[in-house]
């Protein structure tokens, strides 16, 4: 959770795009980010694989004006509406976008190949139907900030509790990767989005970084595997409040169209 998932920047940035906001290219540098390329597969009118610039124009042709994030994990359908063969998909690649305005969804597949510091990445996006449902699960962003302040509290109580290591070499890139992508951060979710869905964003993102740290940097005083997996099931819930403001912050530019904001 230290950076934004694919699909978000496929809908934040196709939503900037949607609405007139950025330039196809712009749209299109963004959301392929450090990846080599990505296409997008089974879009309706197409019989093959096509880049992103004909896939976001023919959404927009098909009716869409909108697109939502999903970030599923098991026993947590979070931000999907069926069918279950994409749920099914969407849950096995932990995350998806809904398109709004059309039933369609797309579930990235990631293709990677080289040695490691030069790895090259492909993505391809299925395009798949989606049944036309609320997402499940996803607060609003009012919501999402105020269980974002309370997991924050727990999450430091926790590792406090566990004595996990919050030093260290790991440690300190860690959190100066989070200052470094926190600096620049503010184009995350593009423009056109209002500031409260990039603070809640920002706050997952530092309540992410504190779940990293106790899972990755080491095990602190839990050393046997009963405390290890109390660790697990204590930060369990703090994630799961984390991922679901991770959705609300990079689905609010959709939600403000559906109350006549924009």
């Amino acid at each position: 959770m230290l950076s934004e998932p694919r699909s978000g920047r496929l809908a934040a940035w196709g939503n900037a795009l949607l609405a007139g906001l950025v330039s196809p290219d712009d749209a299109v540098l963004a959301i392929v980010g450090d990846d080599a390329v990505h296409r997008v597969e089974g879009l309706p009118g197409e019989s093959a694989p096509v880049g992103l610039t004909l896939a976001l124009g023919r959404l927009r042709a098909l009716g869409v004006a909108g697109l939502r994030v999903a970030l599923p994990a098991p026993g947590h359908p979070l931000g999907l509406s069926g069918p279950p063969e994409f749920n099914a998909r969407a849950m096995d690649a932990e995350e998806a976008v809904i398109c709004h305005g059309a039933a369609l969804g797309l579930v990235p597949e990631v293709h990677e190949a080289g040695p490691e510091g030069d790895v090259h990445v492909e993505v391809v996006w299925h395009c798949l139907p989606v049944r036309e449902a609320p997402p499940a699960d996803v607060p609003s962003l009012g919501e999402a900030e105020r269980e974002l302040a309370e997991a924050l509290r727990e999450a430091t109580e926790v590792l406090s509790r566990l004595d996990v290591a919050g030093s260290g070499p790991v440690a300190e890139a860690a959190i100066d990767a989070y200052r470094a992508r926190a600096e620049r951060g503010r184009e995350v979710l593009a423009p056109g989005y209002p500031p409260r869905a990039v603070r809640v964003l920002e706050l997952a993102q530092r309540v992410g970084l504190l779940i990293s740290l106790a899972y990755d940097n080491g095990h602190g005083a839990a050393v046997s595997a009963g405390e290890m997996g109390a660790r697990a099931q204590a930060l369990r819930p703090v994630e799961r409040t984390a991922r679901r403001a991770q959705v609300a912050a990079f689905n609010a530019y959709v939600e403000e169209r559906e109350r006549g904001v924009r």
